[in-house]
């Protein structure tokens, strides 16, 4: 039987008991908290021991950790995150792999990989992390896990090392749908103005699901089935008109951007020592220009109307990511993490909420299936995942 320490989650010496108020809507709920969140009297590390050192110790806490507990949620300690969030892998150089509790010789995705790893485990009842571009949405789907990713700017980063600000949001996973709404009921704001859940019709646009790996849609189509008479009918129109390649050159290239200007002066300063793909991506991100970066935003800005246009009367269900979970040492192929980014990253540059539910699994591999709402339906989407899930048990 596995120990706390062999699930490799928590960051070295970052196991710890932070109770929460005695009496809330979250009191006896335990959540462990990702290596990039302020708790007081913990130093925040990134990811990466340099900047763990070189920064003080926080002295509170990030406003939604603060919420968190006094809701009640206890925390039981920080979680191992790849190095500023940099990567969808979910392995760090100087801290280790955490292991992956639905699929042991896989990863376990990032960069929240320790926050899904502590979930999946059952080391904690919910998980809070960060997703940029898919840092909740990816490990929660590889691990087996309901996830959520918020509206942009439904909730604080105050508190929070910055990736990319425009697209960096807080996050949750959790073995249990219950305690994902509960965490939403708690920390999320009200709804704005929404159609009915039955006025919206389910899109499964053709363009995303083309880019998935066979075997994706059959695995699936079982539960869309079930899952059709709730919604006004389906669609299957095409969402970005076969652009998604470039939907995602523009997202990537104004992440970039703003990581490097996010610590770019810092990497300089201090030239601390940053694992395989972390390195070279800052180095990319180092060369893109300003107006490069000017034009990319633009594009992207045009292309993120696009989506909330098809999201006036829909909700769109996908596979969460592209491809099944990896093993460990045998990276995943070109194709595979541009056809990944190529889902990530519309929630993330139209600042939208995404829940992922872990109700599939194919060749022993969790499978994860995912609504994606208009802005500020969140509440809304959490309360379908929850409705699907009672649907579907």
């Amino acid at each position: 039987m596995k120990t706390i320490e062999n699930w490799n989650a928590f960051v070295p010496g970052e196991i710890f008991q932070l109770e929460g108020q005695v009496k809330g809507p979250l009191s006896g709920l335990t959540m462990s908290v990702k290596d990039l969140f302020d708790v007081a009297g913990h130093p925040t590390g990134a990811g990466n021991p340099d900047w763990l050192t070189s920064h003080a110790v926080p002295d509170r806490h990030a406003p939604l950790v603060q919420t968190l507990l006094d809701a009640g949620a206890c925390i039981v300690g920080k979680t191992i995150t790849e190095e500023f969030a940099y990567s969808l892998v979910g392995e760090n150089i100087h801290y280790g792999t955490p292991v992956n509790p639905h699929n042991p010789d896989c990863i376990p995705g990032g960069s929240s990989s320790g926050a899904a790893v502590s979930a999946a485990a059952g080391l904690c009842d919910f998980a809070v992390g960060t997703d940029t571009a898919g840092s909740v949405r990816l490990p929660a789907s590889f691990c087996g896990l309901w996830g959520f990713r918020p509206s942009h700017g439904a909730l604080s980063s105050q508190g929070v090392v910055p990736l990319a600000p425009s697209f960096d949001v807080p996050g949750w996973m959790s073995k249990n749908a219950d305690h994902l709404v509960q965490v939403g009921s708690v920390v999320l704001p009200a709804d704005q103005k929404l159609a009915p859940p039955d006025r919206l019709k389910l899109a499964l646009p053709e363009d995303l699901w083309l880019r998935v790996q066979p075997g994706f849609r059959s695995a699936l189509q079982v539960l869309i089935d079930r899952i059709v008479p709730s919604f006004q009918g389906v669609t299957h129109a095409s969402l970005s008109q076969d652009r998604l390649q470039a939907w995602q050159d523009a997202f990537r290239c104004v992440q970039g951007h703003e990581a490097w200007a996010s610590h770019g002066a810092w990497i300089r300063s201090h030239k601390p020592r940053l694992g395989p793909g972390i390195k070279e991506r800052f180095e990319w991100a180092s060369t893109i220009q300003d107006e490069e970066a000017k034009h990319a935003r633009a594009s992207m800005l045009k292309h993120a109307e696009v989506v909330h246009a098809y999201l006036d009367d829909a909700v769109i269900c996908m596979p969460t990511v592209s491809y099944l979970a990896p093993q460990k040492g045998h990276a995943s192929s070109d194709e595979d993490r541009t056809n990944a980014m190529s889902l990530l990253c519309i929630a993330s540059m139209a600042g939208l909420p995404q829940v992922t539910m872990p109700l599939a699994v194919l060749d022993g591999k969790a499978l994860g299936l995912s609504l994606m709402g208009s802005r500020h339906s969140d509440r809304q989407l959490l309360a379908m995942a929850q409705r699907i899930r009672n649907m579907l048990a």
